[in-house]
């Protein structure tokens, strides 16, 4: 009954949707962990680039349960968008299920997302406005709405028009908003329930069966624990727990089930929105970086911060997470430098800092302490073996290993699942198929 779980090692978007598109044809179920539609994971296939939002990237493979667990937040109407130009597209997606479990995103929570970042004035965390925080905030509250309050129009209607009821209190008296019409906001609601009531499920249940007789679970994790709200860069962070204990928590899975944790990193950093990012490039280079990559969001279109590989942040993550394996994808963006930077360690006021402050006025501060190496200067998109990859190249991705004090195993080189190159014979991928 072994779980494997996919996670980022920075701040997001580091490609951990094409890893699990991978993994998910060796799994038996693939379980979305956390996170709302704000994230967004790109695969390509064949058939196809799919953009992910809500939707785990295990539902490309027709023989893969895919579960949407408990640690998300779900925008209803998002959601049946997302489903339904799935379907247009010929993907299957009867084999999804919805944990009942989930907490909803309501109409008034972007409005609040919006209010609260115009609140913050110069403070502005960079949210996607799409209303997760507000809704993870309703939970911890214990006042949030559930996909189980949707599965009957009776308790849909009574539950939502309360939450509505109070939420237009908190818009008129402290923002000074219009309220939004409780007939509206059922009608609407109920519209996209009637579409995903038949995947609203005890998911949970079905999880702990399935692991039971020994199938195979992946957890696929959505942001990166820089985010997460206990050990990332608070309080530009995300509101849930993206990290590997969060991981089992929101896909209702024991730690004792895992055997394995996949760490996935750029070959460079990389941040969207607000708060501190020490290797930040604004310059020529980063917007190379930016380009190369095409660091530009899934989920929003925003460009992405770009910067040199931070092996400060790197090596906090990886010991926090216990991660065993690791993934480095978009190498191929340094093909065209002749020196690469890597921060070694931070400087504040003249003190040298190996690990992440926990003050965030303090990380505004700091300095990298840089080390450079030689670049490849080649174009190594076409690699496919370890032995095609050049030789410094190699020399770089084992000084990200050593800073991490776990193994990568595999280097992405391109898009595609069949530019992830195996560096050892244990990794997860080799040459473009999943190891057994």
């Amino acid at each position: 009954m072994p779980a494997t779980i996919i996670m980022g090692g920075q701040w997001g978007d580091e490609g951990k949707g094409k890893l699990t598109d991978a993994l998910a044809s060796q799994s038996h179920l693939v379980i979305r962990a956390n996170g709302g539609s704000n994230a967004g994971h790109t695969v390509v296939t064949d058939a196809g680039t799919f953009k992910l939002h809500l939707v785990p990237s295990g539902i490309l493979n027709p023989d893969c349960v895919s579960i949407i667990g408990p640690g998300v937040v779900v925008d209803p109407p998002s959601l049946v968008r997302e489903l339904v130009g799935l379907q247009e597209r010929g993907i299957e997606t009867k084999q999804l299920l919805i944990s009942e479990r989930a907490h909803v995103v309501l109409p008034y929570h972007p409005i609040i997302d919006g209010l609260e970042e115009q609140h913050r004035e110069a403070g502005e965390i960079g949210t996607t406005r799409r209303g997760n925080g507000p809704a993870y905030a309703d939970k911890a509250a214990r006042r949030g709405v559930r996909m189980a309050d949707l599965r009957t129009r009776d308790r849909l209607n009574k539950v939502v028009r309360s939450a509505v009821a109070e939420h237009n209190e908190v818009l008129t008296r402290f923002y000074g908003h219009a309220t939004l019409d409780p007939d509206q906001v059922v009608f609407e609601l109920d519209a996209a329930a009637e579409y995903l009531r038949p995947f609203i499920t005890d998911a949970e249940t079905r999880v702990q069966d399935m692991l039971r007789d020994g199938k195979r679970a992946l957890i696929e994790c959505a942001q990166g624990p820089m985010l997460d709200i206990d050990f990332g860069t608070y309080p530009y962070v995300t509101s849930s727990q993206s990290s590997a204990a969060g991981a089992c928590q929101g896909a209702g899975v024991a730690p004792i089930h895992v055997d394995r944790v996949i760490g996935v990193y750029k070959a460079y950093s990389t941040r969207v929105g607000g708060g501190p990012m020490p290797t930040e490039l604004l310059d020529e280079t980063g917007e190379r970086i930016r380009q190369r990559g095409r660091e530009y969001g899934t989920s929003t279109g925003r460009p992405r911060r770009t910067g040199w590989f931070d092996g400060v942040a790197a090596r906090h993550v990886a010991r926090w997470n216990g991660i065993t394996e690791v993934a480095v994808t978009l190498t191929d963006v340094l093909d065209v430098f002749e020196e690469i930077s890597i921060a070694n360690a931070y400087r504040i006021e003249g003190v040298e800092l190996t690990t992440v402050p926990a003050v965030v006025d303090d990380y505004f501060r700091v300095e990298p302490v840089y080390e450079t190496m030689p670049g490849w200067g080649t174009d190594i998109t076409a690699a496919r073996t370890r032995d095609e990859l050049p030789e410094n190249a190699i020399r770089y991705l084992r000084r990200i290993e050593a800073f991490l004090d776990a193994p990568v195993t595999m280097a992405g080189v391109g898009p595609s699942r069949e530019q992830l190159v195996p560096l050892s014979a244990n990794a997860a991928i080799l040459g473009g198929r999943v190891a057994r």
